[in-house]
């Protein structure tokens, strides 16, 4: 008599976790974290891949824009089961120590050196990041830094690096915000600020700032995708990781990013590199 009574509270207990369980189950297979850049949200881009990707696949996207250096520290969590990054160190640095696997570099765009159009550094012109650096350093003019160990700002630090000089820490900012928050900052204040030039356009409309220098390859920006290692982490969405990570890599995603910003703001946003492997 025991016996079956305890079975039918069991039988009880599972029925009642049923009505919620297995849908939850559901809705959390079906979801996929994506751990991104803010850039690449920013600009729009990554709304119109995800509607893409959602109707053809039925996946629903959650996707986290944050800097490069968040995106890494999510990664490093388990918090995330893709990443699209840009701060080509840090990745490496993550792949190796066994926390991503396939990273795979597939788009660039590049960043320019903004400021006010009185430009009391005397940069405008300048060809070389160093250079136009060293001037803004040496007049003490205003620099805004995202500060946020993004790889916008690990991209910053970089040039500053090279270019052998240190910003004046009474003229120097670290908003510690994403890319249109410091950059609406930097307008604001009419300071320095570097910023993908992707985002710069996407906001142009609505700054004073303009391009000062600009062309020189330390501002190459590479982006690139990590999957987030199933040996590491046994909760990921390993098959909802794959798919987008497969679906970014397509010729539907290539015609969209080639495409993306051609009508809008008469140039392309972002460069496609991916080449499939024969």
């Amino acid at each position: 008599m025991v016996k079956r009574v305890f079975l039918f509270a069991a039988a009880i207990f599972v029925a009642a976790l049923g009505c919620a369980t297995p849908r939850a189950i559901a809705q959390e297979a079906k979801t996929v974290v994506l751990a991104t850049t803010t850039s690449v949200q920013d600009t729009g881009l990554l709304d119109v891949l995800l509607e893409k990707f959602q109707a053809k696949t039925g996946y629903i996207v959650k996707p986290i824009a944050v800097g490069s250096g968040q995106a890494l520290q999510m990664g490093r969590q388990g918090e995330a089961d893709i990443l699209w990054v840009h701060s080509p160190d840090d990745e490496k640095k993550f792949v190796d120590e066994g926390y991503g696997i396939e990273r795979t570099t597939f788009a660039h765009n590049d960043f320019v050196l903004l400021g006010p159009a009185e430009d009391p550094a005397k940069v405008k012109g300048t060809t070389k990041a160093v250079d136009a650096f060293k001037k803004i350093a040496a007049s003490g003019a205003l620099f805004i830094s995202r500060g946020d160990q993004s790889g916008t700002h690990k991209k910053e630090l970089k040039i500053w690096k090279a270019a052998g000089v240190e910003p004046d820490k009474a003229h120097y900012i670290e908003a510690g915000q994403g890319m249109a928050a410091t950059l609406n900052m930097a307008n604001e204040k009419q300071g320095y600020c570097l910023v993908d030039r992707s985002t710069y356009l996407s906001l142009k409309k609505n700054l004073k700032l303009v391009i000062l220098s600009e062309g020189d390859g330390i501002l190459l920006n590479k982006y690139s995708l990590i999957l987030a290692n199933p040996q590491k982490f046994s909760k990921i969405n390993v098959a909802g990781g794959r798919a987008l990570f497969d679906f970014i890599l397509s010729q539907d995603a290539k015609a969209i990013i080639i495409d993306f910003g051609r009508k809008k703001f008469g140039q392309q946003l972002f460069f496609y590199d991916y080449q499939p492997k024969q």
